[in-house]
């Protein structure tokens, strides 16, 4: 679904690094693309021939994201040779949980694109810049909140959260979730002005106006990238792909699932942890070729 450009934002309000004549900018999406729960391992080998992992987050104490030890190294090159850029719908407090190899990245793009971290820090004028948008083209949080707290959907709605004030997401059951409920919150929300995507146990509800592809766009002016390459496994991360230069997506999630193809969109052979193996492995020999 095609939204509005965004207005040009004012200024940074923190310093960025500056760019070299012939810039490649990584966008990477972060769970079931670099990252990985136990639940979406996906592996198929018996357990003793099991690729090594590292542990990429904790909660509470406990590990609960991976990457295998191959993907870490592979990291920490496709880092050397581009502008590397975590893109992810996790809100900031989220997104810091995750440890990835290396210093913290230049740029970041965290609550699908409402935040954009420089040196690890809010840059207040594209936060200004997305709270105008929300304004003007969307409705507000509150409306879209009453949507999932109705009583009607209890048997399956099992949380909602309150995503920094940009979005909403809820905990569902997916098995317990109807069909015909989900589709009419979908063309609801479109009404609205937000869109709709279901991952994992996550049910997201977006506004038009805060889109990853928005952000990346952003950083490509701040950093005076050349090429662009991304990679992402949701809906929510369609329009990124669409939009890069180079995109690439794993043989699995929402977009897998919905057959998407693009004329810049290469998709892995393989799945779960080991195709974010391969992702990285692609986006280096695009760096490489480029």
């Amino acid at each position: 679904m095609s939204t509005p450009t965004p207005a040009s934002a004012t200024p940074a309000t923190t310093p960025a690094p500056k760019a070299t004549p012939a810039t490649t900018l990584a966008a990477c999406d972060l769970d079931r693309t670099l990252i990985y729960s136990p639940r979406a391992f996906w592996l198929e080998s018996a357990d003793a021939d099991a690729p090594g992992m590292v542990v990429s987050e904790l909660y509470g104490g406990t590990p609960i994201s991976f990457m295998t030890r191959r993907a870490e190294a592979l990291l920490a090159e496709l880092r050397a040779a581009s502008v590397f850029v975590p893109v992810t719908t996790r809100t900031v407090i989220q997104y810091r949980r995750v440890q990835l190899p290396g210093p913290t990245p230049a740029y970041a793009i965290t609550s699908n694109g409402g935040v954009l971290l420089v040196d690890g820090v809010p840059d207040a004028a594209w936060a200004a810049s997305v709270r105008r948008r929300l304004a003007e083209e969307a409705a507000p949080l509150a409306e879209v909140t009453a949507l999932l707290t109705d009583p009607a959907a209890a048997a399956w709605i099992e949380k909602v959260n309150n995503a920094e004030d940009l979005f909403v997401y809820a905990i569902v059951d997916r098995a317990a979730m109807p069909l015909p409920w989900a589709e009419q919150l979908e063309a609801t929300c479109r009404a609205l002005g937000w869109s709709v995507s279901v991952q994992g146990r996550k049910l997201y509800c977006v506004p038009h106006a805060v889109t990853k592809s928005d952000a990346v766009a952003e950083v490509r002016q701040r950093a005076g990238a050349s090429l662009v390459l991304a990679a992402g496994d949701s809906l929510l991360d369609q329009r990124m792909l669409e939009e890069a230069d180079l995109a690439f997506r794993p043989a699995h999630g929402e977009l897998d699932e919905a057959g998407f193809v693009h004329g810049n969109l290469t998709i892995t052979g393989s799945r779960g942890i080991l195709a974010g193996e391969e992702l990285l492995r692609l986006m280096i020999a695009a760096v490489v070729g480029a």
